[in-house]
């Protein structure tokens, strides 16, 4: 490679992996037959589906007074789990869309989960506004809808309906962000597959080819939804945190709600980012995809977010301290020492001294102390939504309205359900998709491989131990191209896909693999002449087709060089070369 790569650096792709090794890896998962603990998985997640299904129609049935529900705690469980979805779903656009501003490596490993996570989880939340409004057949109230009907019409004030355009809009840039990323995959398993589901690929892909035009408007694409979707990370749950901040409840009338909100639900995003791809790893076998160093770099950004929202918590009661308002005051001792005091101290051990655990090196690598806290942090999570709703609520400003709540099993059920529904998701995507991006991965492969860097690197490891001509094979993958002979340079007798070159199209591909040439390596070695000379004679009109910048192209390509093959594309596309 042209770049020096420190080889202290900790590789990011283990086992000396090839390029196709990478397609045989990542693709395969969709299209071997499930094993036995993705179908266990399956049924749990199915039969937890069916009772949260039976619980929403059982309360669009009977009603919201199936909730347990009172005259001073309007908002119980579904809110709370409402506002904790949300949560889940916001560590997706940070791993995908920041980190690849920042151009980390190390998101590459565990991406396409992520933002796979937030579309699902997204999906969650949205069943819980849908149910709270009691009379599901009005929900499009939500809607800025001008109701003819009446005298109601939305209120642009309302935090709440700053949800419905923050929320939608977040799922949407999340959802084409998500896709965008799968083109050039879905287009490698379209070339391994057959019949019907080759079929059914080909249309996902949108026709991609994996020509240098395609992967430019690809990079560019991503960037742009990439800097679109980076301020939704800050707004989107700083517009949720609007929902209590907005309002005058000793408690929720606080400017650091914001702030905190977006640090907490990144904080428990990437908790059930690892949660999730800790498992998925293990089943899918891709330990060399997402390793330690993928893990502990989660770990780390989970310990600064996890500070940060211990840091508001303190803040909180400093406030309510120093600001001498005996109701706010008296709003986090009732947090404390009043009837919800488990759920206060749960969600300060979860939240506050669990993640300090990951000052630890070992602990940040362990897989088993890893999954164990990834879980805690995620129940912290949701203690501390509780926390703000329930314990707020049951003490209002006159005593005689006091109560207490806890929830009844059709709320429960409700929640169960949405786990249901996420797992089922979740499940279902990693048999149609790649769970690691291929591409990505392939990006990285030169850079993070364990054979080009880290102390097991090979001596020769920078940029040559490997055919070049399968550098960036994704979404136009040759199954048959194993890389069998790059390990001892020779040249390969595989053919390239010369229509990566700007001006060679299929036949004039097929005119020239007749006449001999193959391979990118062949078509650099070649005169200009006679491939003119090759166009002319060939069984086609190829009249103003010029070969002229072909062996140049041909040896960027060769070399590897694709960054700069597709700045040469540009300019001949342009006129000015």
């Amino acid at each position: 490679m042209s770049s020096y790569i420190s080889p202290i650096r900790e590789p990011l792709v283990t086992g000396n992996k090839t390029y196709h090794q990478i397609t045989e890896d990542l693709a395969s998962p969709t299209e071997k037959a499930p094993g036995r603990a993705w179908i266990i998985g399956f049924i749990l997640a199915i039969s937890m589906l069916a009772f949260g299904l039976f619980c929403i129609a059982w309360t669009v049935w009977h009603g919201i007074g199936t909730w347990n529900l009172n005259r001073t705690i309007g908002w119980g469980w579904d809110i709370t789990n409402f506002v904790w979805w949300i949560g889940i779903g916001h560590a997706g656009t940070l791993i995908s869309a920041i980190l690849l501003l920042f151009r980390q490596k190390w998101r590459t490993g565990v991406n396409r989960a992520a933002e796979a996570m937030t579309i699902f989880a997204v999906i969650c939340a949205a069943l819980f506004p849908g149910i709270h409004v009691g009379r599901a057949w009005v929900v499009f109230y939500f809607f800025p809808y001008p109701n003819t009907r009446g005298p109601l019409w939305p209120n642009f004030n309302s935090p709440l309906l700053w949800d419905l355009f923050a929320i939608s809009t977040y799922f949407t840039v999340s959802l084409l962000f998500w896709y965008t990323g799968l083109v050039p995959d879905f287009a490698t398993v379209r070339d391994r597959a057959k019949g019907f589901r080759k079929k059914i690929y080909n249309f996902l892909s949108f026709g991609w080819t994996g020509s240098a035009k395609h992967w430019q408007r690809w990079e560019s694409l991503s960037l742009v939804l990439a800097g679109i979707a980076t301020p939704l990370v800050l707004s989107v749950h700083t517009i949720v945190s609007f929902d209590f901040a907005t309002s005058v409840i000793p408690g929720w009338h606080t400017t650091i709600f914001p702030p905190y909100f977006v640090a907490g639900a990144i904080f428990s995003g990437f908790a059930m980012v690892l949660t999730l791809m800790i498992v998925t790893r293990k089943v899918l076998n891709l330990q060399d995809y997402i390793t330690f160093a993928h893990i502990e770099s989660m770990n780390k950004v989970i310990l600064v977010t996890g500070t940060i929202v211990g840091v508001a918590y303190l803040t909180e009661l400093f406030i309510a301290w120093y600001s001498g308002y005996v109701y706010e005051q008296f709003a986090f001792f009732n947090r404390a020492l009043g009837p919800y005091w488990w759920s206060y101290f749960g969600m300060m051990f979860c939240n506050v001294i669990s993640p300090q655990f990951f000052w630890f090196k070992k602990i940040r690598r362990s897989l088993f102390w890893t999954f164990l806290l990834s879980i805690v942090i995620n129940i912290g999570m949701w203690f501390e939504r509780f926390v703000i709703i329930a314990t707020t609520l049951a003490r209002d400003y006159l005593p005689s309205s006091w109560s207490y709540y806890s929830p009844t099993w059709v709320e429960m059920g409700i929640f169960i359900g949405t786990l249901g529904l996420f797992f089922t998701f979740f499940l279902i995507f990693t048999r149609v998709a790649p769970v690691v991006a291929i591409a990505e991965v392939k990006s990285i492969l030169k850079s993070a491989g364990d054979q080009y860097t880290g102390p097991n690197a090979h001596a020769h490891g920078h940029g040559h131990s490997h055919d070049h001509s399968h550098a960036v094979d994704a979404g136009n993958d040759l199954s048959h191209n194993d890389d069998a002979n790059s390990s001892t340079g020779t040249i390969l007798t595989m053919e390239d896909d010369l229509k990566k070159l700007e001006g060679i199209g299929p036949k004039i591909e097929k005119t020239l693999k007749s006449a001999g040439i193959k391979t990118f390596q062949q078509l650099m070695g070649s005169e200009i002449a006679n491939l003119q000379t090759i166009l002319d004679e060939g069984d086609g009109n190829f009249t103003g087709n010029s070969p002229e910048s072909w062996p140049q192209q041909a040896k960027l390509a060769f070399e590897g060089k694709w960054d700069e093959l597709k700045d040469l594309q540009d300019r001949l596309d342009g006129g000015k070369y």
